[in-house]
C-alpha cells in the first residue's frame, strides 16, 4: 500500500506539470522508477507505457475546449514514423552523449523563450507555404526520434516548434502535443518498447492511474492560464528538464 502510495503520487505530480507545460514528465518519474529499484530498460518501458495514460487524460480535457485543425493534426502524426525508429535506437545505442546534449539543448528553449517576451503569447496568422510545411514535417520526423529514444523533455521541444515555426500561442500549443505526441508518439515508442523489452506490471495500475489524473489535472489548469503564465511554467520546467538530463 505504501508502494501504492508513493508510485500514484510520484505519477500525479511528474503528469501535472508535464500536462501543464507541454512535456518533461520523464524529468520525475523514470528517475523514480530506477530508485525504486528498476533496471534502466525496464523502468524505460514501464514508464513509456504510463505516458499513454498521461496523453490520454490530457485529451480527454483538451477535446472539451479545443478546437483542433486538421493540418497541425496530420502534420503532428509525421512524427510517429520517428518516435518507431528512436524506440528501436535506444535499445541498441548507448545514449548517455545524447542525454547530455539533449540537456544542453533543453535548457536553452528556456533561455530562447525568456529572451522573447512576445513568443506564444496569441496565435498568428501564417502563410502556409511549401518550404514551411517541409521544416516543420522534417523537424517533427526528427523530433519524433528523440521522443522515441530519450526519457524526458522531448514534448518540450515540440510545443516550443508549434510556437516558433507556426505561431501557435503557448496554450494551443501545448493541447496538440499533448494529444498528439502524448497519446500517438508515446503510443508507438510504448508497444515498440514493451515487445522487445520487460515491463514491471505490478507498478503500471498506479502509474497508469496517476498518469490520468495528473494529465486530466495539468491539461485543466493550461486551459484557463493565461499564455503568460505558460510561459513561465514552460520555461522553468525546460530548465529544470535540462539541468536534470545534464547531470545524469
Amino acid at each position: 500500500m505504501i508502494d501504492f502510495l508513493v508510485i500514484f503520487i510520484i505519477s500525479t505530480v511528474a503528469n501535472f506539470f508535464s500536462a501543464l507545460a507541454g512535456g518533461g514528465a520523464g524529468l520525475i518519474q523514470l528517475p523514480a522508477l530506477i530508485f525504486l529499484g528498476l533496471p534502466f530498460t525496464v523502468a524505460l518501458a514501464t514508464h513509456k507505457i504510463a505516458t499513454v495514460a498521461l496523453g490520454l487524460g490530457a485529451t480527454i480535457r483538451h477535446l472539451r475546449s479545443t478546437q483542433f485543425q486538421l493540418f497541425f493534426s496530420i502534420i503532428l502524426l509525421t512524427g510517429i514514423p520517428g518516435a518507431y525508429i528512436g524506440a528501436n535506437l535506444i535499445l541498441q545505442v548507448p545514449d548517455i552523449i545524447a542525454t547530455q546534449l539533449l540537456g544542453g539543448l533543453t535548457m536553452s528553449l528556456a533561455l530562447y523563450s525568456f529572451l522573447q517576451p512576445k513568443l506564444g503569447q496569441q496565435s498568428e496568422a501564417i502563410h502556409f507555404s511549401t518550404t514551411r510545411m517541409t521544416v516543420g514535417i522534417i523537424g517533427l520526423f526528427f523530433l519524433g526520434i528523440l521522443n522515441g529514444s530519450l526519457t524526458s523533455g522531448t514534448g518540450l521541444f515540440v510545443t516550443l516548434w508549434m510556437v516558433t515555426l507556426f505561431k501557435l500561442e503557448y496554450k494551443l500549443a501545448i493541447a496538440y502535443t499533448m494529444v498528439f505526441v502524448g497519446l500517438f508518439w508515446n503510443g508507438i515508442g510504448a508497444i515498440t518498447l514493451g515487445l522487445q523489452s520487460e515491463i514491471y506490471w505490478q507498478w503500471l495500475p498506479e502509474l497508469i492511474v496517476g498518469s490520468l489524473v495528473g494529465g486530466y489535472a495539468g491539461a485543466h489548469f493550461s486551459t484557463i492560464a493565461n499564455n503568460l503564465w505558460i510561459k513561465r511554467i514552460f520555461e522553468l520546467v525546460t530548465l529544470f528538464v535540462g539541468l536534470k538530463l545534464l547531470l545524469t
